[in-house]
């Protein structure tokens, strides 16, 4: 049974022109074809594959296109597999310069369901100005070359009252899709679970994973109740997850859900839960695309293995200062 550091060591040498050596295109190819998984977008029944990328922290070292080539490998591979689900934000460095720069080099601009953020309120729950949330709006249009924009969130709870009616005079142009609001910080949850209470909504994204799952307790049911699309951030409790399993072998169990690695364990976990529409793992590099592109095919735990999950999960060391 593989684990991740020698499935990652199967992207040894990237090749120039994609990153994708013959090596790494072996291992994709060993992935079943034609089966990551799709769920529906609840407002609209509209099918999106259930494994995508991130952009957050990942992307923030590369300022421009032409020196990404490993994140080249990365929008190829998704663009191959149908891993349409790319979530961005402006403020994720050059995240989305970069991206936009890539996909219309490769020409997979239009494979892909394109998920960014406004937010420009201050910290502290400070007001936005409407007219600079509109400016950080078209620009992300400048940038990716796209006439539509398939979901525009705002960021972090940024100014709802304010920020989230401006989403909606871009969808109700025609211009965006999905209206969504996010965020990672538990001490907005209260904020969010109000805004779902009472905003129409088509997506949220939070964070969830199998060490991180307080989102199961309101948020996710209501988001069931309010037929409200669910993006899953930060699959692997920001890495903690594989730092606690760091050196054990996958449990036996795993192999009666297809997981094959560490990050195919974890993602098929968040997949569990029914709220979940699509999960956005961050990453960099191919072979962990891959790798994640695992997690979205062959069977998904049952009851039963989600709660083996849980149990094996909750009894992994704690990490120092956790």
């Amino acid at each position: 049974m593989i684990n991740r550091r020698d499935f990652l060591g199967l992207s040894a040498g990237l090749g120039a022109s994609l990153g994708l050596s013959p090596r790494l295109l072996a291992a994709l190819n060993s992935l079943p074809q034609g089966q990551l998984l799709q769920r529906a977008i609840p407002s609209t029944g509209e099918m999106i594959p259930v494994i995508g990328l991130g952009s957050s922290a990942t992307f923030a070292t590369v300022a421009r296109a032409e020196d990404a080539s490993g994140l080249k490998a990365v929008f190829q591979a998704m663009a191959d597999r149908g891993a349409r689900v790319f979530d961005t934000a402006p403020s994720y460095g050059a995240s989305e310069v970069v991206a936009g720069g890539i996909v219309n080099e490769l020409g997979v601009a239009n494979k892909l369901f394109w998920a960014t953020k406004v937010n420009v309120a201050g910290r502290g729950g400070a007001s936005a100005d409407p007219a600079a949330a509109r400016a950080q709006i078209e620009k992300s249009f400048t940038i990716f070359k796209q006439p539509k924009i398939d979901l525009m969130q705002v960021h972090n709870m940024g100014d709802p009252a304010t920020q989230l009616p401006i989403v909606r005079e871009f969808k109700k142009a025609g211009r965006v899709r999905y209206v969504g609001i996010t965020t990672t910080f538990p001490n907005q949850y209260a904020q969010l679970i109000e805004v779902m209470r009472n905003e129409p909504l088509d997506f949220i994204g939070v964070d969830y994973a199998a060490d991180n799952r307080d989102v199961e307790d309101v948020i996710l049911p209501l988001a069931i109740e309010k037929k409200i699309a669910v993006l899953a951030y930060a699959p692997f409790g920001r890495t903690s997850l594989f730092r606690r399993a760091a050196g054990k072998e996958l449990p036996a169990f795993a192999k009666e859900f297809d997981a094959t690695t560490w990050a195919q364990f974890f993602l098929k976990f968040t997949l569990t839960h029914p709220a979940i529409t699509a999960v956005t793992p961050a990453t960099s590099q191919a072979k962990n695309m891959i790798d994640n592109i695992g997690g979205g095919m062959g069977r998904l735990p049952t009851a039963a293995h989600r709660k083996q999950i849980i149990e094996y999960v909750d009894a992994l060391p704690q990490l120092p200062g956790r």
